[in-house]
């Protein structure tokens, strides 16, 4: 068959797209002069009276085409229009594809035909291009614009600096862009890639849909003859009809799709193809780029698979990465790829112009603890206290201390082990770990419950440098095998379920066992040795020493809120967490302490402090028992004991089981600490019956702050008295600063943070700041520039998510989640607020408030859980809903306009307290609208 040439021409009128950023460009490539349709918004700035500060070079790959750019496109002329950098977007077809020229062919695709355009063409053809435009660019608004022949260094380098020239690539289009910009180091500022791949493993096959479409006739057949192989690719995201329609423009008929079987058949799978040694060049050239780079990864790409990342992370050490664990190939499409892409470039390159970021501070930067006196006391004496111990150095300290350091309750029977023991079988199994080769900074998921064995492997992989990866099995199967592959550990330590888990989903990194396996299990989970068998290694003479700005640590959020984000904490950010435990709390060396909130099991060691593991599941904090608690404050001798609400509910109801050496116990301890939700004062004070002479005290964190506000009992009392709605976890702990960022009419929080007099009864979001805040999120780079920002101090703040106010006595009430903001034409509301309300009348077990209809005239809409009630599901009794009414009206002026009671409340797996808003939202809409109302919400 033969396929005719076709000269370029533009694309007709398509959704998104703007037809002034068309333009064919005529270039002179090695095989002669060919047309390009080419994506440039360069007219769109001038019209607009900009003049381009910085160039995105944009190359599309198979088989989609430069109206992938669109929304990049859209985001560069919006962001210029409201004076940040002005950047021009030139994202070329590559030559037979998109709307650029067809060439004429004789015969289907094959890899070995010579008709085949080769990777190094299509290189060649990019750089065709883009010389052709700044040169002209170069020639129209005068030096500096872009690369022009007889530059000389200096100039060149000087040009770069005013005029960034930035590339960014997709697919093999992300592979052919790299490979430019590393060849072009001398006018090429930084490079950005989507999914792509640059290395083929010689042990890992081809990925199963390249491999159906390379076999013989299949080649042809789906990519030319038909669209099958087009098909496949825009199922690949979550594309609209009249999406998939307008990336199909330019391949109507087979005559037009030869480009798109000659890209499939360009695909180096092994040695003996073609286009090997290029590829092969290319990934050399990728390793040797040192400009900064940003690779942004769609996790769910059957195509790209996590090991072209790891390949790309090996060349590009010092890249930033941004993933979206839930999409796909064509992730642009699914995600807000150009507003991460311009914020990384903003970043990289802030424009002289530029309003102050997100990262930068608008707003006095008075110590946000002065919301009240004793936050501003704290800060004081944050300053003046000294910097935190190492987090080994108790632990080293104690080398030869026979008492005991650590009690685990799983073990059955219950190990004990002294300071000694647990000095030594971590210097072994640290000596063990670095002749496996285990290196600083290789990543080691921990596969083990909390209790001694943990405790052994997480301060080995401390002593060494290497970093734990720590990630709940209450995610499940799923979300730890999400949670583990984005932290991409080359080391797995794990009990034989953990194990087995990371089989049978085939998660990255060498395996060690906890206690030796047979040889049948060590081969069919492939372990490699056992903590038993490093543990008998002779100490080194010497161990690496992990600089304090380190990581230590990746910990994973629970993914009540979406995908469980990895939080890393530094060594620095470990040592001062620990500093916290003892300045605030008095935990000293010698206190004993029963920790059954897995996060601070792991503490004991670094503070000193004889920790004891009670007999629970840590998945299920309802296991801990009365019991269970009492026979490990015996154990460990404790006065301290720190649990989840959940646990502690469980420890009341079943008190009354204690004997009276148990109850004895228990009325030795001091101080009761509950993290992981707010703790009400009815269970306060169902805790003091266990503990009567304790201090009982409730911190709010999370896991990217694990302790920032403290409320005790009397406190809780205090606040319940002042009519304010919403939780109150208390005032900001010594050393942490807080400040508030208003939430506006549309739900959004402001950059602007308020302190003292004007943050007071404001409803905004909680931004934080301290030393033991984490220090970023894992692979998740847009993330920590936009929860974080940079005072003008120094200071490090955390934006935390979480909303509500701050009363004039500095305490802080929640009142939800920023995604959880009601935005009604009154005004922004925080369903906290109401739902403490709502929940004090005795026919109410909880509830959950949430807006229906448009942002900016939502209504309120108050659901109840029919669970532990006499409620049926739907539509709640007229006398309730009036009561409910009549109460919200009264105390808050809302207007709840309707009540709901639904059959089931969906939750967070781990954390009871945290309820799916947006489930029970959807639920509700439907239900009013005349849909069911049983059946799963």
């Amino acid at each position: 068959m033969r396929y005719p040439a076709r000269p370029a021409t533009t694309p007709p009128q398509l959704p998104e797209w703007d037809p002034a950023w068309s333009r064919i460009v005529e270039a002179e490539t090695p095989d002669g002069r060919h047309s390009f349709h080419v994506l440039d918004t360069l007219s769109v700035l001038r019209e607009a009276g900009l003049e381009p500060e910085g160039t995105i070079l944009a190359l599309h790959g198979n088989p989609t085409w430069s109206y992938l750019w669109r929304r990049l496109a859209r985001a560069t002329v919006e962001t210029a229009r409201s004076g940040g950098r002005v950047w021009r977007l030139i994202a070329p077809d590559q030559l037979d594809m998109g709307f650029s020229e067809r060439l004429p062919h004789d015969s289907a695709p094959t890899p070995q035909s010579g008709e085949v355009r080769r990777i190094a063409d299509r290189i060649d053809d990019f750089d065709a291009v883009v010389t052709t435009l700044l040169a002209e660019a170069a020639g129209t608004a005068g030096a500096g614009s872009g690369r022009t022949a007889g530059t000389d260094a200096e100039a060149a380098g000087s040009a770069v600096a005013e005029h960034p020239i930035v590339t960014i690539g997709h697919d093999w289009g992300g592979v052919l862009s790299l490979g430019w910009a590393a060849r072009n180091t001398d006018v090429v500022s930084a490079a950005i890639s989507l999914n792509t791949a640059v290395h083929q493993p010689e042990d890992a096959p081809i990925p199963a849909p390249l491999r159906a479409t390379l076999a013989g006739p299949m080649l042809p057949t789906a990519t030319v003859l038909t669209d099958g192989f087009l098909g496949v690719t825009l199922r690949l995201g979550d594309l609209s009809p009249e999406t998939k329609d307008a990336f199909r423009a330019p391949y109507r008929s087979a005559a037009l799709r030869h480009g798109i079987g000659g890209f499939v058949a360009d695909i180096p799978v092994d040695e003996a193809h073609p286009s090997h040694p290029e590829l092969q060049r290319i990934g050399a050239d990728i390793a040797a780029f040192e400009h900064p780079a940003l690779l942004v990864w769609g996790p769910r790409d059957p195509v790209f698979l996590e090991r072209y990342l790891r390949d790309l992370r090996q060349r590009l050490p010092r890249a930033d990465v941004h993933r979206f664990e839930t999409a796909s190939h064509l992730l642009s499409e699914d995600h807000d790829v150009a507003g991460l892409v311009l914020d990384w470039l903003s970043d990289r390159f802030p424009a002289a112009r530029e309003r102050p970021s997100a990262t930068e501070p608008t707003t006095a930067s008075a110590p946000a603890g002065s919301t009240s006196t004793a936050a501003a006391d704290s800060s004081a004496t944050s300053a003046a206290a000294p910097a935190p111990r190492a987090v080994t150095a108790i632990l080293d300290a104690r080398r030869d201390d026979e008492s005991v350091a650590s009690v685990d309750f799983a073990q059955n029977p219950a190990q004990q082990i002294t300071w000694r023991h647990l000095w030594h079988v971590t210097t072994s199994i640290a000596s063990g770990l670095l002749e496996l080769g285990v290196r600083p900074g290789d990543r080691v998921s921990m596969l083990v419950p909390p209790g001694n064995n943990l405790t052994a492997a997480l301060y080995a992989c401390l002593k060494i440098g290497a970093v734990a990866v720590v990630a709940d099995a209450g995610l499940g199967p799923r979300g730890m095998t999400r949670a583990t592959t984005s932290a991409d550990p080359q080391w797995i330590i794990g009990e034989l379920p953990g194990l087995s888990l990371a089989r049978a989903f085939d998660w990255p990194g060498r395996r060690i066992s906890v206690k030796p396996l047979n040889r049948v299990q060590s081969t069919l989970l492939k372990v490699e040795t056992s903590l038993t068998a490093l543990s008998r290694t002779p100490h080194r003479v010497e161990l690496p020493t992990p600089p304090a700005e380190a990581d230590a640590a990746i910990l994973f959020t629970s993914g009540s809120t979406g995908p469980a984000k990895g939080v890393r904490y530094t060594h620095s950010d470990i040592s001062a967490l620990a500093a916290v435990l003892t300045r605030v709390f008095d935990v000293r060396e010698g206190t004993g302490l029963v920790a059954g909130f897995p996060p601070f099991a792991l503490l004991g060691p670094a503070i000193g402090a004889t920790s004891v593991t009670p007999d629970m599941s840590v998945t299920k904090p309802k296991t801990l028992t009365a019991q269970a608690i009492a026979d490990a404050i015996i154990a460990g001798h404790s006065t301290m004991v720190f649990a989840s609400p959940a646990a502690y509910r469980n420890v009341a109801a079943t008190a009354a089981d204690l004997d009276e050496d148990q109850r004895a116990a228990c009325a030795r301890i001091e101080l009761v600490l509950s993290a992981g939700a707010p703790v009400p004062g009815e269970l306060m004070d169902a805790i003091a019956e266990v503990f009567p002479n304790a201090s009982i005290h409730s911190p709010y964190g999370m896991t990217e702050g694990l302790l920032l506000t403290d409320i005790d009992r009397a406190g809780v009392a205090e606040a319940a008295e002042t009519g304010h709605l919403g939780v109150c976890v208390g005032r900001p702990i010594d050393g942490v600063e807080l400040a508030l960022a208003p939430i506006d009419e549309t739900g959004a929080s402001a950059d602007d943070l308020l302190v003292g007099a004007e943050a007071q009864d404001r409803l905004g979001e909680f931004v934080v700041s301290a030393a033991h805040i984490k220090s970023g999120y894992d692979n998740l780079w847009h993330t920590t520039a936009l929860s974080a920002r940079d005072d003008l101090d120094g200071s490090t703040w955390h934006r935390t998510n979480d909303i509500g106010r701050i009363d004039s006595a500095g305490r802080v009430w929640l009142e939800g989640r920023l995604q959880h903001v009601v935005t009604t034409p009154r005004g922004p509301v925080g369903p906290g607020g109401l739902e403490a309300l709502i929940d004090s009348d005795e026919a109410v077990s909880r509830s959950a408030v949430v807006g229906i209809g448009p942002a900016g005239t939502q209504a309120l809409v108050a659901v109840i859980d029919a669970e532990g009630t006499s409620l049926s599901p739907g539509l709640a009794p007229l006398d309730l809903a009036a009561r409910l009414r009549a109460r919200v009206a009264e105390v808050d002026g809302s207007d709840l306009s309707a009540v709901l009671v639904a059959p089931e409340f969906p939750t967070d797996i781990r954390h009871n307290s945290k309820i799916d808003r947006s489930r029970l939202a959807a639920w509700a809409e439907s239900v009013l609208a005349g849909g069911p109302v049983r059946g799963r919400i």
